[in-house]
């Protein structure tokens, strides 16, 4: 409206809109055409317009100018009459020679060309999740065509709280006309007008970890800079596809095993008793990559250091266990698991790496071997390292570097157990995970283990590995890292060892096939258990064998332990029959005694059971008995063994484990008899029944059912249900159920992804641990 004043402090407007000018407040002159403004301009005054215009534009508006809607401005007497159009001529050029990004397209979606070819297409993420030492692509949608003759263009990548080019956390990523392998370089590879599609190369030695991307371009007719940052990150992992990294593997079937597969099989029990338990490791689950990288940042190692495969191993091994570090676990063995959830109740490691990242790193509770092994692989998979978990049975625990596995009795053949530190567990679970070893000497590289329960430490924390699994089987124990360790829990000679009067200790015996057997795993492509224990060490008894043994032994504590040869010519060795003895009923086992001389032999044995932690930690001893055996020449005894369910009952502790310790003394000859046999009563498995077809995004159901064996009701029964693409799934509180009792209950889901998945499903209950169950579901697209 006429009289109507708007009040602005830029003279850009002036000359851009139709009816603006600028006055000094008198009669508005005539205005002068564009040819006669350029003579007047001079050429310092254009040049400095050009070369600053935003500075040019500063020193033009330091007066107030009003206008009305008249069109006649009224300002400063200092404004020198209209104002030439030359200002909106130069705006207007400046922008057109602006090159800017308006948006980034890091091709990140499922489908995309780059997770396809980079093996991340099942990460559970609208991030670029890549591998490095292999080129990925990006889109760039630029505010002009970009002319390589004229402009710039340059990515920067940032990952740690303190990026440094110095130290491999800021990456400056130039724009070359041919990509060279172990190099950060991008280079155009499709454009079209304003869209900009550009091919990045990585060398094989980049950090892994969360990467920020910013895109510079610059325009060197104006020499202005622009900057975009990215909205979404790029995930940059491990690459065991590409041969030139050092956790390179060869075969896709092992690759799919090792690094794709996200279930597994973990194995416990004892060697005659194996029991075989699925696993969700669920690297690909939401919120899992973020975790795992969580775990990274959490520990001490700055990411400069996140390069190197055996640095990452060694900090995820500390990591998993919380004792020095505020890791992700907390273990228990007392029984007790008041206020976090039983070891023998998780069935994947979803829940706890998702409850660790949620709760800002506060450790969860609880763990044992098994539950650390399971997580170790889940965090090593998703951080691209070729890893699986491994169950060795009578695994030895050596306490003071020796090399062997002690046991100590007193003048009368009673066990000492407070010397008796050493133990030897029905089964311990670890990991091996692929990589070369550059720091060792040539063929230490593929298989290596690492073993994230917490039990002696390394270097003043509690870690183990990666120790070189050809170094143990050769007793090259003097390599690193923690090779002794490993060592002993699968090759160590079980010594026996009487006190003498003067106080001092004599060798009265030696098991060299005490420990380390039935090394298991889950085999490539199938749900079958593979003994890998040749992996371990060479056939018991072969010459390489024992060289390895006494080879590691120099090294250890006592090096002197092979000194005195021992006769033998009685045998004792305890069998069990089938599957061996089940919860709830008396167990029942055979003591085999054979005379392998031409003589005739007699002994006393002393026979004692005790319940067992499956660490190989003895609780209290249940039953005791003396037999008196005599044996003609080359005569073998079987002695029937019982213990009876009322002798144990009220006595068991998890894994439900008891060790028989027999020992005794030839009379002919004073050769002393002894052996140690762990076993477990089996418990009943939860059966899983599917009803009716699955399909995505529709509830279906799935029917448990279990039966208690034992004459006794078990109280407060949860069944907790875990499954990978299966949502809904919840924990299902029984309550208490009667003994001998069935209990059916049906548990309603909805899968979110077609193909066959697992339903997994563990019964929780103090009285009953171990007891668990798996289904295949066969999920179907919606129609």
């Amino acid at each position: 409206m006429p009289g109507e004043r708007l009040s602005i402090r830029d003279n850009s407007a002036v000359g851009r809109f139709h009816g603006v000018s600028a006055s000094n407040g008198q009669a508005v002159p005539e205005r002068h055409s564009e040819s006669k403004m350029k003579k007047e301009e001079s050429g310092c005054r254009r040049w400095f317009r050009r070369a600053c215009p935003c500075c040019f534009r500063r020193q033009n508006s330091s007066n107030d100018v009003t206008i009305d809607t008249e069109g006649v401005a009224v300002g400063d007497e200092e404004n020198e009459g209209p104002t030439s159009p030359m200002t909106a001529t130069g705006d207007t050029e400046l922008d057109e020679l602006t090159l800017a990004v308006r948006s980034v397209d890091l091709l990140s979606r499922k489908s995309d060309r780059n997770k396809k070819e980079h093996h991340t297409d099942q990460y559970h993420s609208d991030q670029l999740v890549i591998r490095r030492g292999q080129t990925f692509q990006i889109e760039l949608d630029l505010s002009r065509t970009f002319n390589p003759n004229t402009d710039k263009l340059h990515l920067e990548l940032k990952t740690g709280p303190l990026p440094q080019v110095s130290k491999r956390t800021h990456i400056i990523i130039p724009l070359v006309d041919e990509l060279e392998d172990e190099r950060w370089e991008a280079k155009i590879v499709e454009q079209n007008v304003s869209r900009v599609k550009l091919s990045v190369n990585s060398p094989i030695t980049a950090v892994i970890g969360k990467y920020k991307l910013t895109v510079t371009t610059q325009c060197l007719k104006t020499s202005e800079t622009t900057t975009h940052d990215s909205d979404k990150d790029i995930y940059m992992l491990f690459n065991p596809w590409c041969e030139d990294d050092t956790v390179y593997m060869e075969g896709e079937k092992e690759l799919k095993e090792y690094v794709l597969n996200d279930t597994g099989r973990i194995y416990y029990g004892t060697e005659k008793q194996i029991g075989a338990r699925t696993w969700n490791f669920g690297q690909f689950d939401e919120g899992i990559l973020e975790a795992c990288l969580f775990v990274l940042d959490n520990s001490e190692v700055p990411p400069s250091g996140r390069g190197d495969p055996v640095n990452v191993v060694r900090v995820i091994s500390a990591m998993i266990n919380s004792p020095d570090d505020r890791g992700i676990l907390e273990g228990n063995w007392s029984g007790n698991y008041a206020g976090g959830t039983s070891p023998t109740a998780w069935s994947g490691s979803v829940e706890i790496l998702r409850q660790y990242h949620k709760e800002g790193g506060t450790p969860v509770k609880y763990g044992q071997c098994w539950v650390f092994s399971g997580v170790t692989t889940t965090v090593l998979r998703c951080l691209g390292i070729p890893t699986r978990s491994v169950t060795n049975f009578q695994s030895a625990h050596d306490t003071d570097v020796s090399l062997t596995t002690d046991v100590y009795f007193d003048e009368n053949m009673e066990p000492i157990h407070h010397l008796n530190s050493d133990s030897v567990w029905n089964f311990h679970v670890w990991n091996d995970c692929w990589m070369a070893r550059p720091d060792l000497p040539p063929g230490m590289g593929g298989w290596q283990a690492v073993d994230s329960t917490p039990q002696e430490t390394s270097h003043g924390t509690f870690r183990c590995g990666p120790a070189s699994l050809a170094a143990i089987r050769s007793g090259q124990v003097y390599l690193k890292f923690d090779t002794p360790f490993v060592f002993a829990e699968v090759n160590s000679d079980k010594i026996y060892w009487q006190r003498n009067l003067d106080s001092t200790f004599s060798q009265i015996h030696s098991e060299k096939k005490a420990v380390g057997h039935c090394i298991s795993t889950k085999a490539v492509g199938s749900d079958e258990r593979v003994d890998i224990t040749h992996l371990y060490k060479y056939p018991e008894d072969s010459e390489e064998e024992r060289i390895a043994v006494e080879t590691a032994c120099r090294y250890g504590s006592k090096p002197d332990v092979y000194s005195s040869p021992i006769a033998e010519d009685v045998r004792v060795e305890v069998m069990m029959e089938g599957e061996g003895p089940r919860m709830g009923g008396d167990a029942q086992l055979k003591i085999v005694v054979k005379n392998t001389s031409s003589q005739p032999r007699r002994t006393t044995l002393h026979s004692q059971v005790a319940v067992m932690y499956y660490t190989g930690v003895l609780k209290d001893t249940v039953k005791k008995d003396t037999l008196n055996v005599e044996l003609k020449p080359q005569e073998e005894k079987i002695i029937d063994w019982v213990l009876p369910y009322t002798q144990y009952q009220n006595q068991l502790v998890d894994q439900a484990a008891l060790m028989l310790t027999l020992s005794g003394r030839v009379s002919e000859t004073q050769q002393v008899l002894a052996n140690q046999t762990s076993f477990r009563l089996r418990t009943p498995d939860l059966h899983i029944e599917p009803i009716g077809e699955s399909c995505v995004g529709k509830e279906t159901s799935a029917k448990i059912t279990f039966t208690n064996p034992l004459p006794c009701t078990l109280r407060n029964v949860v069944i907790r249900v875990e499954g990978l693409g299966l949502r809904d799934l919840h924990p299902i509180r029984v309550g208490d159920v009667s003994k001998h009792a069935n209990v059916t209950v049906t548990e309603h889901f909805i899968p979110t992804i077609a193909g066959k998945r697992k339903l997994v499903a563990s019964l929780d209950c103090k009285q009953l641990s171990q007891v668990h169950g798996v289904a295949d579901i066969d999920v179907h697209e919606s129609q």
